[in-house]
Order: C-alpha cells, then sequence, then structure tokens
C-alpha cells in the first residue's frame, strides 16, 4: 500500500491556486455584470451562464485536482462565447466579449500550471 503525505503546497502551487480562484471569480463576475448590468439582453436569463463555474470554487480553492482539470475544459465554453461575441459587437459588448475571452484563457492557464505543477510533485515523491 502507497501512502503519499504532502504537508504544504510549495509557493508555485499556492501562487497558481490564487490565480486559478481568483481569475474563477473575476470570470463570474464578469458573466453577471455583463448580463445584469453593462449590455442585458431580454430579462437576464443569459446571466445564468455564471452557474457552471460556481461549484469550481470550493475544489479549487481546496486544491482538487478533478475540479481544476474540469474547469480547464469548461472554460473554453466561455472563450467560444467571448469569440462570438467580441468580434461581432460594438462597442461596449466587444470589449466584454474580448475581457470574457482573456479571462477564460487565463483560467485555462492557471488550471493548467496548477495540474503540471502537482502531477510534477507527485513524480518527484514517487521517485524518492
Amino acid at each position: 500500500m502507497s501512502e503519499s503525505i504532502r504537508v504544504l503546497p510549495s509557493t508555485q502551487e499556492r501562487a497558481s491556486r490564487l490565480a486559478a480562484f481568483t481569475l474563477c471569480l473575476l470570470l463570474i463576475a464578469l458573466c453577471l455584470a455583463w448580463e445584469l448590468l453593462l449590455q442585458p439582453t431580454g430579462q437576464g436569463w443569459l446571466a445564468l451562464k455564471a452557474l457552471p463555474l460556481l461549484p469550481a470554487l470550493p475544489g479549487l480553492w481546496r486544491y482538487r485536482m478533478y475540479t481544476y482539470r474540469w474547469v480547464s475544459l469548461l472554460v473554453w465554453v466561455y472563450a467560444t462565447e467571448g469569440l462570438v461575441r467580441g468580434p461581432s459587437g460594438r462597442g461596449l459588448e466587444a470589449i466584454l466579449g474580448w475581457a470574457e475571452v482573456g479571462l477564460a484563457v487565463a483560467l485555462f492557464t492557471a488550471c493548467t500550471l496548477q495540474i503540471r505543477q502537482r502531477l510534477a510533485a507527485a513524480k518527484r515523491a514517487q521517485a524518492s
């Protein structure tokens, strides 16, 4: 039976976790502000697009590898929406679309860094 004991995450792991958590919060805030305050479309139903990101927050904060993996896949839905609405929109809609793309790509990068760091640390621990 193999037991792995990790006392504290490394400084890089803490930094990528903080980045992923913060970027996820910012993406949620952008989605809500966009559809409810800045440029509401219809009755605000599009604000529900922020809901899939809410369950990710506790998992990101608790270093759950599974959460980092599914968030790194989910963010491409937001990047795609931004890529559709950014170039086709005018004024504020274009700015918000490109901001959504930027946040989604940054969140993907932070999640990917966390996954790589954790896998490398596990590989080092197994080798020693």
